[in-house]
């Protein structure tokens, strides 16, 4: 079984930086595919950000704004995120996939407001 969890939200201006951490227990296969998802309110969940031994994926919404890193022997993903506007508003997720199956954290909230 995996568990991860979540820790870095908050409340930043618009503009700012926040970094938002996971750190994943139980066995995570080297060709898992690590990631972020947010769902704002009334919204549908979302990917945000997935790395993976050899390929990073990012949405059109954040890229050149977010970085996604993994440190495979700390089991660790980390999602940096700047230039926060509003819309970047929502509870993150991180999530791992591997052997056919989805892990979730219980997710952060991010509020990008002034």
């Amino acid at each position: 079984q995996v568990q991860l969890v979540e820790a870095g939200g908050g409340l930043v201006q618009p503009g700012g930086s926040l970094r938002l951490s996971c750190a994943a227990s139980g066995t995570i296969s080297s060709i898992s595919r690590m990631g972020w998802y947010r769902q704002a309110p009334g919204k549908e969940r979302e990917l945000v950000a997935s790395i993976t031994i050899n390929s990073h994926h990012y949405a059109d919404s954040v890229k050149g704004r977010f970085t996604i890193s993994r440190d495979s022997a700390k089991n660790t993903v980390d999602l940096q995120m700047n230039s926060l506007k509003p819309e970047d508003t929502a509870v993150y997720y991180c999530n791992v996939a591997q052997w056919g199956m989805n892990f979730w954290g219980k997710g952060t909230l991010v509020t990008v407001s002034s």
